[in-house]
């Protein structure tokens, strides 16, 4: 099963598309926080992981339309992994296809 659930911020409003096939795209980069284990010291590492996200069709025209950098979402999709060359060298990227997105908290205020 290839499945993926993440509650995090956009590090930036979505960066919507529209195909020449008139299907709408959009990219998004999720930050996701992760609190490690008690230290000696009692402090705890607080540690960010990036994730690049693609939503299609209507959850990018929602996406687009509602979202900005700072929005609290809650998504679910699947790992999808794409290859190309570059250069004469393989490079590889993994992204989160988006089946459900989730407003969470409030909206951002808009600066």
């Amino acid at each position: 099963m290839n499945r993926v659930t993440l509650c995090g911020r956009l590090g930036k409003a979505p960066d919507l598309k529209t195909l020449p096939s008139g299907q709408t795209v959009a990219r998004l980069r999720l930050a996701t926080n992760e609190i490690g284990p008690k230290k000696p010291d009692g402090t705890r590492e607080k540690r960010t992981e990036w994730h690049t996200l693609t939503a299609w069709g209507k959850t990018a025209e929602l996406a687009g339309k509602y979202l900005a950098k700072g929005s609290e979402v809650l998504i679910e999709g699947r790992l999808q992994t794409r290859e190309w060359e570059k250069d004469g060298t393989k490079r590889y990227s993994t992204e989160v296809v988006v089946d459900r997105l989730e407003f969470v908290g409030s909206r951002p205020s808009q600066s």
